[in-house]
């Protein structure tokens, strides 16, 4: 006798259980837990790790990703208006901007702008040392991806909210600023939220700049410990310590996306 759909549905959830049990009874008696623990939970490393890993590490951490951000978005902006302007030339300066580092890895534009500045200006340097290179070089990377998610939020902001500004005597600068921008903000703030996650991550690849133990951020002071103390515990420290960024914007995100479905 042929089973119906709902008996199809369940036998289906039975046999994906059943492996999932079977996985995880599998790693749980293959596994070397005694060589796990001693590698990522290391109970004398641990507390040799604090308080430093949040009072240089993961402030240093948050302080580039905000630097970072706040640039980038700024920028963004500026960028998004540009390519949705009028003038030609403002539009393929954006599109250039834009595809260049959204194609470009994060990892060359920190090496070209801490290495390639000074060669190609000699005497001149970014100001802010290492938090300068840091805004700077990072938040270009942001901003291409914001410019465009802005773009798109601009987009999405019925025209009707633009005519109905002009028709009440706002020129289209005001128009724009007083009406478009801040709904379209409303529409791109989760967006806008995940691009501040991977901003945290991409913040990682300071440590290619050569830091001093005082710039170190999180993943800088978790190889600056590996080596040190040749065990994986202080990774395990700086991925806990990425997790108490990244988890609460997630939530905030998952958050807005629901209240935004709901409005909807």
């Amino acid at each position: 006798m042929a089973m119906s759909p709902r008996q199809r549905s369940k036998v289906s959830r039975g046999v994906q259980y059943g492996v999932l049990v079977v996985l995880f009874i599998a790693i749980a008696f293959t596994a070397d837990w005694s060589t796990l623990r001693e590698q990522f939970f290391n109970g004398d490393i641990l507390p040799e790790l604090f308080p430093t890993i949040f009072t240089t590490a993961l402030k240093n951490t948050l302080l580039y990703t905000s630097c970072a951000f706040a640039f980038g978005l700024v920028l963004g902006l500026i960028l998004a208006l540009m390519r949705l302007s009028s003038v030609g030339p403002y539009r393929w300066i954006s599109t250039t901007f834009v595809e260049f580092f959204r194609g470009v890895p994060a990892l060359i534009v920190f090496i070209g702008f801490y290495y390639g500045l000074p060669v190609a200006f000699p005497g001149r340097v970014l100001p802010g040392g290492t938090l300068g290179v840091v805004t700077v070089a990072l938040g270009l990377v942001g901003a291409a991806y914001m410019a465009e998610t802005i773009r798109a939020g601009i987009q999405a902001v019925p025209k009707g909210q633009m005519e109905a500004a002009r028709s009440l005597g706002m020129t289209h600068s005001r128009a724009m600023f007083s009406i478009v921008v801040p709904q379209a903000f409303r529409i791109i703030l989760p967006p806008l939220t995940n691009e501040l996650i991977l901003l945290t991550k991409d913040s990682s690849l300071v440590y290619v700049i050569g830091l001093s133990l005082a710039d170190s951020e999180l993943t800088d002071f978790g190889r600056r410990n590996l080596s040190q103390y040749v065990n994986l515990t202080p990774l395990f420290a700086v991925a806990l310590s990425y997790l108490i960024i990244t988890v609460p914007l997630s939530i905030v995100v998952r958050r807005m996306e629901a209240r935004a479905d709901k409005a909807r």
